[in-house]
């Protein structure tokens, strides 16, 4: 067997461990989503009727955002019809603003639900979207320790933060 590393996401678990202990109830989504105040500073782009949309902060690729219900929750099952309706139309509606937005050739959309199934925060269900384009994979982080995003959170959070308005306004 073969193994691609990944060493800079060490980096990543380490900082989560630290940010998460230091956040309310140890949960940064929950943080996020009492706090609406400091989207900005949180990267919180969208909030919807029982769900939100937030950067991921050590992102694959640039647009790499995070779809989560208000309700801390560890499990899809355990929300109620309502909010599970609410983040499962959120997560339909955040791809189809990437593809507006950044016009990426596919996306790894998925929800990693349990610790051993690589859930860095396990009790609150949350999806991951990566926008992907043809070629965005290449040898830096293989030969030179370095993954290439070409935009900074900053750049990003706004665009995503007006293209989901321009998005809402249309419907």
């Amino acid at each position: 067997m073969q193994r691609l590393w990944a060493p800079w996401r060490s980096q990543y678990l380490k900082s989560f461990e630290e940010s998460v202990v230091n956040e309310e109830n140890g949960c940064f989504l929950c943080a996020a989503a009492r706090h609406p105040e400091q989207d900005a500073q949180r990267y919180v782009v969208y909030r919807g009727e029982g769900a939100f949309v937030i950067l991921n902060l050590y992102p694959y690729n640039g647009g790499h955002i995070m779809v989560a219900p208000y309700e801390h929750v560890a499990a899809l099952e355990h929300l109620d019809l309502d909010a599970y309706q609410s983040l499962c139309t959120l997560l339909r509606d955040a791809i189809a603003v990437l593809k507006e937005e950044f016009h990426p050739d596919g996306f790894n959309v998925g929800a990693n639900l349990g610790r051993v199934a690589g859930a860095g925060l396990p009790d609150h269900v949350h999806f991951h979207i990566v926008p992907r384009w043809s070629g965005d994979t290449n040898f830096m982080p293989i030969l030179a320790d370095t993954k290439v995003v070409s935009q900074s959170l900053e750049e990003i959070y706004h665009r995503l933060h007006q293209a989901f308005q321009r998005y809402y306004h249309r419907q």
